[in-house]
């Protein structure tokens, strides 16, 4: 099984410092449905590791983030790919869990629920704390330049053999090719 792991903000649709908080704010990245698509189109099975600390904080509850996540994986659906499940830590950093990325509770979730071992499965984050997780299970961290992507190239510390990519789309030429 082809496997691919997609951090949502800053990858798939723009961030925003004020959180995605309503469907009307989540706008995708240009290009990244169709890089979706492709992917599914090439036999990936395509997961979603989010970390959603908006809902620990307050600012939206478990009815927005799923209609927000319901919009994304329309839009997807409508550009002829799918997003296979998602997966998402609702907790602040404060909380000390072991779900929230750069922690590896999501990732060894989804290890267990598609019954396969990370390593070298392409995780695509934008942050530090994305590709740290990814690289903590043995998966191989992709950057992308979108959302936080260019702070975290210039704050430096990247996991070793990190792939960069100036956006999703990108990325997922390199693992379509």
């Amino acid at each position: 099984m082809k496997l691919v792991i997609l951090d949502r903000d800053g990858v798939i649709n723009y961030d925003s410092d004020a959180f995605i908080k309503t469907p009307d704010e989540w706008k995708p990245i240009p290009g990244s449905l169709e890089a979706i698509a492709r992917l599914t189109q090439a036999g990936f099975r395509v997961v979603v590791a989010t970390n959603q600390s908006g809902i620990s904080r307050g600012l939206l509850d478990m009815v927005a983030l799923n209609a927000i996540n319901d919009k994304m994986c329309k839009a997807v659906n409508q550009t002829g790919g799918r997003i296979d499940a998602m997966f998402f830590c609702p907790h602040a950093s404060s909380d000390h869990c072991n779900c929230r990325k750069p922690a590896t509770g999501m990732f060894k979730e989804i290890s267990d629920r598609f019954g396969l071992e990370l390593k070298g499965v392409p995780a695509i984050g934008d942050s530090l704390r994305d590709l740290q997780a990814a690289a903590a299970v043995g998966a191989e961290p992709f950057l992308v330049l979108t959302g936080k992507g260019n702070k975290t190239t210039a704050a430096g510390g990247l996991p070793e053999n990190t792939k960069i990519f100036p956006n999703l789309a990108a990325a997922v030429d390199a693992l379509t090719q």
